[in-house]
């Protein structure tokens, strides 16, 4: 019994392992793409701030290290490969979820690795051309006659990194829950009920990964409650049936008793 056990586990972490070193290798062609286009991404990624920047003389980016402008660019170019990257990541993501789907649910792993590329996407251009030039508007209004904003290559690429990030994963919420509902996870009613602790765990998240002002945690606070009703639908439209659980169940077991009476399921 034990050898049995232990053979599904053995099987899930060679598979687990396939999947990483798929993905490692993903990120790594990324990587090499986008490390030869590292200066123009450089640019394109600070391109909000050197807008906010604009009217302000005393206003530019520096780098504080000798090697802090190197390491950037290694860094900007490890997140653009994984950027490019991104329909492999998921894909390999989903590959490892669906053995443990029924077979009319693998048939969505297409679809959801499509859009999950297309709202991660969505949630990273969101905090690029929205949130992006409101903050930073908002914190270069710190300065004064006596206090200059200098902001260096290695903070601000922190900065901006994790806030794309979260942003594209949080754009994620509505695929997510519906996938969830699709399997049976949550209901729709569970959603409904469970509305105001999720709103308030929204603002909490907010707070935590936004920089500490109000105007930040709201612009992304806000997406996430229109996401979550958003999901809500999703759940009402693409949601398991109750008829649909019957079946699946009433298949279930007849798989099982095949299996005991070693007759074929088919």
């Amino acid at each position: 019994m034990n050898e049995n056990l232990k053979s599904p586990f053995t099987e899930h972490l060679s598979e687990l392992r396939s999947r990483l070193i798929h993905s490692f290798i993903a990120v790594g062609i990324g990587f090499a793409v986008a490390y030869a286009f590292k200066e123009r991404l450089f640019e394109v990624l600070t391109a909000p701030l050197m807008v906010a920047m604009e009217g302000n003389e005393n206003a530019r980016m520096i780098f504080t290290g000798l090697p802090e402008a190197f390491f950037t660019y290694l860094k900007v170019s490890l997140l653009a490969g994984i950027v490019v990257a991104t329909p492999a990541l998921f894909y390999q993501f989903w590959m490892f979820v669906s053995p443990g789907l029924y077979r009319n649910e693998k048939k969505y792993l297409i679809p959801i690795v499509i859009l999950s590329v297309i709202f991660f996407a969505m949630g990273t251009a969101f905090g690029y051309f929205i949130v992006f030039p409101y903050g930073f508007k908002f914190f270069l209004g710190f300065s004064n006659e006596t206090i200059h904003a200098l902001p260096s290559m290695k903070e601000y690429l922190s900065f901006a990194a994790k806030m794309l990030l979260a942003f594209g994963f949080v754009f994620e919420l509505p695929l997510v829950l519906t996938f969830m509902a699709r399997m049976g996870i949550v209901t729709v009613p569970f959603l409904k009920k469970n509305r105001k602790y999720a709103l308030l765990v929204f603002f909490v998240g907010a707070a935590i990964i936004t920089p500490p002002d109000v105007v930040t945690q709201v612009m992304m606070a806000f997406p996430l409650m229109v996401l979550y009703e958003i999901s809500i639908i999703g759940a009402m439209i693409f949601g398991k049936k109750k008829q649909e659980k019957s079946d699946e169940e009433s298949g279930a077991k007849q798989e099982d008793s095949s299996h005991e009476t070693g007759e074929d399921p088919s």
